[in-house]
């Protein structure tokens, strides 16, 4: 239970739907060949790094997809390298809306566990700046323009600059 000085925390939202893991695999390896440790930053990119697929996770899938003869798997260096075979392209092709669904829920997702995890006062800030913003309903003044696109400027390198654990 909380104390009343104990901030309250946000339950991360399940990272991906049912499903979704296995479309997206499937579609990153129809963009190319890939090692099953490259699919998995792949995706946790997706994410921010916010969430990563276990191995536990991924690499079944793949057998799986090897299994139903989607992808076809070469030695690479005592690693695996997974590359779409033409059954595994017509799956993308019959899946093609399951898949761009996948993305866009994978998307929102990453938005939604992102900002769960930011410090309540830059997320309170950048509500606020994202409201300003848009009340202006585009009209700005050039000088005005120019001054808020140079502090946000600084305010990106400033937290670029800081160093992530």
């Amino acid at each position: 239970m909380n104390t009343p000085e104990e901030p309250r925390r946000r339950s991360s939202p399940r990272a991906l739907g049912r499903g979704d893991l296995r479309l997206l695999l499937l579609s990153r390896i129809g963009q190319g060949p890939h090692h099953g440790y490259e699919l998995i930053q792949q995706i946790s990119d997706m994410f921010m790094r916010v969430y990563t697929p276990s191995a536990g996770s991924v690499y079944p899938l793949l057998a799986d997809f090897e299994n139903q003869r989607w992808v076809r798997a070469e030695e690479d260096g005592g690693r695996k390298r997974y590359h779409i075979t033409a059954l595994g392209q017509s799956q993308l092709k019959v899946r093609a809306t399951e898949v761009e669904d996948a993305l866009l829920r994978a998307r929102h997702s990453a938005r939604v566990i992102t900002r769960a995890n930011m410090p309540p006062a830059l997320r309170d800030a950048l509500h606020d700046l994202t409201h300003s913003v848009m009340r202006r309903h585009g009209r700005w003044q050039h000088a005005d323009v120019e001054r808020i696109t140079a502090l946000l400027e600084e305010a990106t390198a400033l937290v670029q600059d800081i160093p992530q654990d």
